[in-house]
């Protein structure tokens, strides 16, 4: 009977949390790479394990800064006080196009996620959301990584 408790108790706690969208979070990226004529990516579930280990321990730690000496390109986005969707957040990120000139391949501004979401050579892409009391810390993780300075992302 306890063992049935413990069951019982371990599958309520696993549903308190819902599933992570990856197939939305995924559509938003490809959509994006679309519009510059780039192959969409896949969804790797070792990057967003690699994503939410990252995004939790931010959330725990209070912090909001960009894993170091990680071997995968990343992109970040936090939200206090609300909550976001997979295309708020990505399109966050790809809302830096305005500030990338492809001719010149120069930034005027940020444009860094952006950058990476249409990185030519990046093929996956995993991401994770770590939520708490009134705030949000959302990660994607990026194979290859992109942003090589003097490169050009497509």
């Amino acid at each position: 009977m306890a063992a049935l408790l413990l069951i019982l108790c371990a599958l309520t706690s696993a549903r308190s949390e819902p599933a992570f969208p990856s197939k939305e979070m995924l559509s938003a990226h490809n959509a994006i790479r679309s519009r510059v004529g780039l192959p969409p990516l896949l969804w790797s579930d070792n990057l967003a394990k690699f994503a939410r280990d990252w995004a939790n321990t931010l959330l725990a730690r209070q912090q909001f800064s960009h894993r170091p000496n990680s071997p995968y390109g990343e992109n970040l986005f936090e939200i206090v006080g609300d909550v976001a969707t997979p295309q708020e957040v990505v399109g966050d990120w790809a809302s830096e196009a305005r500030d990338y000139d492809h001719r010149s391949n120069r930034c005027h501004g940020q444009c860094g996620h952006y950058t990476q979401i249409v990185w030519r050579n990046t093929k996956s892409v995993g991401c994770a959301v770590a939520r708490g009391a009134k705030r949000e810390i959302w990660v994607c993780n990026y194979d290859p990584p992109g942003n090589y300075v003097g490169q050009r992302p497509y």
